[in-house]
C-alpha cells in the first residue's frame, strides 16, 4: 500500500472531482493506497471553492493541513515568488509527522521551491504529452491550434524545479482531428489561431472541444499512474523514476509509460456507471 500526499489549492469542481475519483477508489479496494493528508495553500474561511473542497476532505476523514499562501505574502509584501523557499519550509515544518510515499500536485496552485521538490517525491498532471507545450492548460490549446496538432493528451511527471518539464511517469493521447473536429479546424481559415483568439477567445468551439476531450481523461491518467506506483510497475522515491526491474524509467522509457488502453477502459467504465 502506498500513503499518498494531496496537494491543492481547491478552487474548484476539478479540484473536487480528482479527491473523489482517488478516495472513491480507496474506499472500493481499487486502489491500494491511502491519503496520509490534504495540504492546501487556502486557509478555511477564504474563498467559498475551497471552503467546499474541505467539507470533501473532512467528509472523508481525512487529516487536512492549511496554511495561507495569501496571507503570508500580505504579511511579507512584495513578490511571493521572494519568499517561496520560506514559505515551503513553514509547510514542511507543518507536515512533519507524515511519510507520504508519494505525493500529488491535484489543482495545487502555486510553483514548488527546491526544499519542498528535494523533500517529497511530488507527481503533476499537465495537460499536454511529454513533447508537447508547457504553460497554463489555456497556452497549451492556443498552441495546439496554432501549430494545427493532430493529436494531444495529457502526462504525470515529476515535479523538479523547472516547471513542467520534469522526468515523465506516464501519458495518456487523444485525437483532436476526428470527424467532430474537422469543421472547426476548418473555420479557422489563413488566418489561423490569431483571429479566433482575439475575436471569439475561448469560447471558439474548437478550443472548448479540445478541452473537453483533455479534460475527460485527466483524472483517469492520475488514478492510472497511482495505481501503477501502486503495483510496483513504477518507484518515484530516491530521486529517480525506476521501473518495475529496478532500472532508470529516463532510459528504459524516456516519454514514460502509455496507459492509453488503462485510461480508455477507465473512462468507458466511468461512462457506462
Amino acid at each position: 500500500m502506498i500513503r499518498i500526499g494531496w496537494f491543492s489549492t481547491g478552487r474548484g469542481e476539478g479540484s473536487r472531482g480528482l479527491l473523489r475519483l482517488v478516495q472513491d477508489q480507496i474506499a472500493q479496494g481499487e486502489l491500494d493506497a491511502e491519503i496520509s493528508f490534504v495540504f492546501s495553500n487556502r486557509a478555511p474561511g477564504e474563498q467559498e471553492g475551497s471552503d467546499e473542497f474541505f467539507r470533501l476532505v473532512r467528509g472523508y476523514g481525512l487529516p487536512v493541513k492549511t496554511l495561507s499562501s495569501m496571507e503570508f505574502r500580505r504579511a511579507r509584501g512584495g513578490r511571493f515568488a521572494a519568499h517561496r523557499e520560506e514559505y515551503d519550509s513553514q509547510v514542511l515544518d507543518l507536515l512533519g509527522g507524515y511519510e507520504p510515499d508519494v505525493c500529488v500536485l491535484a489543482g495545487y496552485m502555486l510553483i514548488l521551491g527546491k526544499e519542498l521538490c528535494r523533500k517529497y517525491p511530488f507527481l503533476n498532471l499537465h495537460p499536454a504529452l511529454p513533447d508537447g507545450p508547457i504553460g497554463t492548460w489555456q497556452s497549451v490549446i492556443w498552441e495546439l491550434i496554432e501549430k494545427r496538432a493532430t493529436k494531444t493528451g495529457a502526462m504525470i511527471h515529476r515535479a523538479t524545479e523547472e516547471v513542467d518539464r520534469g522526468p515523465v511517469v506516464s501519458y495518456c493521447t487523444v485525437s483532436i482531428d476526428g470527424e467532430d473536429f474537422r469543421p472547426h479546424w476548418d473555420s479557422l481559415g489563413e488566418d489561423g489561431a490569431a483571429r479566433v483568439k482575439e475575436e471569439v477567445g475561448e469560447d471558439f468551439p474548437l478550443f472548448q472541444l479540445i478541452r473537453r476531450e483533455e479534460y475527460r481523461r485527466e483524472p483517469f491518467l492520475l488514478l492510472e499512474t497511482l495505481r501503477a506506483v501502486a503495483a510496483g510497475k513504477v518507484r518515484v522515491g530516491g530521486g529517480r523514476l525506476l521501473d518495475d526491474l529496478g532500472k532508470d524509467l529516463g532510459v528504459t522509457t524516456p516519454e514514460g509509460l502509455c496507459l492509453d488502453g488503462e485510461v480508455e477502459r477507465a473512462l468507458r467504465e466511468n461512462e457506462a456507471s
